[in-house]
């Protein structure tokens, strides 16, 4: 330990192993990234062979851990600042700066190449451009400038399910810019309840994040305002005849259970003594919220084709 403080403090890195390069992708982001991106893949109308399916999926994975790593590259410092930050391989001094960077260009840039040869060239096209979107527009630009960072950068993580059904059909139509448009409008209710409990660290880095900014009651707000958009965007693909009664049973469900957990957290502040914040227990739910809508359009298109329903 002694060591590591010592080589931390010359600016030597230690060698890095295969885990801190896995930790550079953000394992547990990336598994919502390739969760959403099989949901879209499995929901899209019509067949594709299960070897350039994986392949697809793989190529999301690694295009989304790679502009993890190059999130991570660029904002070393900051994260070297932020406590719940601080133990990322960069500024832990497990691994140099420059490794990251060649790691996360090779995967980026890996992941379209092959995504474009072994699936198609739109696919591969949207995949580069949510590379671009998180790791240049959100990560370089909006995210130290604007406290509007997640609303507008809340598009590079909505980007998976597109290329999945892209992926099986070849083309876009309305039912995966529509899957696309539910993430959009996930992301800030959840970043910001996120936010809400970690927000002196966003200050003690000077990135504008909405409850530095803003203030805690307006961020609460928006939190309640962005709950009750999700709803109807939520329960779109039914209104559209993309999805069927399951997944709008669903989608109601989640929706109300999310607007309801909302409601505390946009109209009071947490007392001291709750132990398990209002902020908090949204931001938990808010993950599950995804993974079961989206696992619901999936069991409704298998129920269809399988003829138990309409």
């Amino acid at each position: 330990m002694i060591q590591a403080d010592d080589n931390m403090q010359q600016g030597v890195a230690l060698p890095a192993d295969w885990r801190d390069f896995v930790a550079l992708t953000k394992p547990r982001v990336m598994s919502l990234v390739v969760f959403t991106g099989l949901c879209g893949l499995l929901a899209a109308p019509g067949s594709i062979h299960p070897v350039i399916g994986f392949t697809a999926i793989l190529c999301i994975a690694l295009g989304a851990g790679g502009a993890a790593a190059i999130n991570q590259w660029y904002e070393a410092d900051i994260d070297a600042g932020m406590k719940r930050t601080a133990s990322r391989p960069i500024p832990a001094g497990r691994m140099d700066r420059e490794n990251a960077r060649d790691f996360a260009v090779a995967l980026s840039a890996g992941s379209v190449v092959v995504m474009g040869l072994g699936v198609g060239w739109l696919a591969a096209a949207l995949l580069a451009v949510s590379i671009v979107y998180y790791a240049v527009v959100y990560t370089m630009w909006l995210k130290p400038r604007t406290p509007q960072n997640i609303v507008v950068g809340g598009g590079a993580g909505a980007f998976p399910p597109l290329i999945g059904w892209v992926a099986v059909t070849g083309d876009i139509t309305l039912m995966p810019v529509l899957l696309f448009a539910i993430i959009f409008m996930w992301t800030p209710p959840h970043f910001w309840a996120l936010a809400l409990f970690v927000k002196t660290d966003y200050a003690r880095v000077g990135i504008p994040m909405m409850p530095v900014v803003a203030g805690e009651v307006s961020t609460r707000r928006q939190i309640l305002a962005y709950a009750i958009a999700l709803a109807p965007v939520a329960l779109a693909p039914w209104f559209v005849d993309g999805a069927g009664i399951v997944y709008a049973i669903s989608a109601a469900g989640l929706s109300a259970l999310f607007f309801a957990l909302s409601i505390p957290v946009g109209l009071r502040r947490a007392q001291p003594d709750d132990a398990m914040k209002p902020e908090k227990r949204l931001f938990a739910f808010s993950v599950l919220y995804l993974f079961a809508l989206f696992g619901a359009l999936v069991a409704d298109r298998l129920l269809a084709n399988a003829g138990v329903i309409a």
